[in-house]
């Protein structure tokens, strides 16, 4: 595709047509037989390769801007470093380098039952079944489930998103939308084979984030192993304090959901109270009521809390997991 225009008016002609840019996803999805299009829209040519300063104080990221190129930057890396600690923690270098953020919003589980075409999936065959449920499920949802899926979103970048309430542009037939993070992704309910709420006919233009709010950041991922793994429990958290309470607060969790995790009320009772681990406490365990463990996940609930615990502390203390160095401070 050479334009936007083009690319949007194929997806629309072709129901079964998809797009690549990177391809970190889709063509592992392709070789695994687990998706077959119709067609497929190179967009790689299309103008979204740029990270631009907004007038209001925030910045757009182009759907094509690779996450290797959103760490870097040195916008990113002064006023939303906890954004490029998430996208560091992800992956591996070569596969930074290739991923876009478009593609990052929109990979899909790495659940291995959706991986396996000879076992059911209701992701991958709505219907045939869940077999993650009374089955292999240590990777799996704890939070956020239906009889239908327990399956996680395995993005890190998205959890980051999420703590700093970032909006999605979209474009299609009818012209562009917004769709903030929050809503971009779905749980599964009863109709798990649908992982956002982007129409087949749209693309993702850029990513807006507002202006930081946030003094104060923490990423951290725990993980079977410090490199090239998809996350057990990771939390976003992302405080200000101001003459010594909290007076601003976001906590995202990962690998326990269909999508990132925030809890209003959990965040809530940090404001107003000093930084301390009564507060953090109570916080994490507003952010697992209704966890439902199941036989190989059940640890996921107390690793989720004093994860969330953990990663307040090292914001406040100024000692963020560390994605380079590859340790926990």
């Amino acid at each position: 595709a050479a334009t936007v225009a083009e690319a949007v008016a194929e997806l629309a002609r072709e129901p079964n047509a998809q797009v690549v840019a990177g391809g970190t996803n889709l063509v592992d999805l392709m070789k695994y037989h687990i998706t077959t299009p119709s067609k497929i829209i190179d967009i790689t040519r299309l103008p979204l390769k740029t990270i631009e300063q907004r007038t209001d104080g925030g910045i757009s990221i182009g759907g094509l801007v690779t996450n290797a190129d959103v760490a870097a930057n040195s916008i990113v890396q002064q006023n939303y470093p906890l954004l490029a600690s998430a996208i560091l923690a992800g992956a591996s270098g070569q596969l930074r380098n290739a991923a876009t953020t478009g593609g990052n919003l929109l990979q899909r589980t790495r659940c291995s039952y959706f991986y396996d075409t000879h076992t059911p999936c209701n992701k991958r065959d709505p219907g045939s079944g869940c077999p993650a449920i009374s089955g292999r499920n240590r990777q799996h949802a704890i939070l956020g489930t239906s009889d239908r899926c327990i399956a996680t979103h395995p993005s890190d970048m998205c959890v980051a998103l999420s703590a700093l309430d970032a909006v999605v542009r979209v474009v299609g037939p009818h012209g562009e939308r917004l769709i903030a993070i929050s809503d971009f992704h779905r749980l599964p309910g009863e109709t798990p084979e649908r992982d956002t709420t982007l129409a087949h006919d749209e693309i993702v233009l850029a990513v807006e984030l507002p202006t930081t709010r946030y003094d104060l950041h923490s990423y951290l991922k725990i993980r079977d192993r410090q490199s090239f793994a998809f996350a057990l429990v990771s939390v976003a958290a992302a405080v200000t304090v101001t003459d010594g309470v909290i007076s601003t607060a976001a906590v995202a969790v990962g690998g326990v959901a269909h999508k990132p995790w925030r809890v209003a009320e959990a965040e809530a009772v940090l404001v107003n109270r000093p930084p301390d681990a009564s507060a953090f406490s109570e916080c994490a365990g507003r952010m697992v009521r209704g966890a439902i463990g199941r036989p190989y996940n059940a640890f996921k609930i107390e690793l989720a809390q004093r994860a969330i615990v953990r990663a307040l502390t090292q914001a406040i203390n100024g000692t963020p997991q560390s994605q380079r160095a590859k340790h926990v401070c």
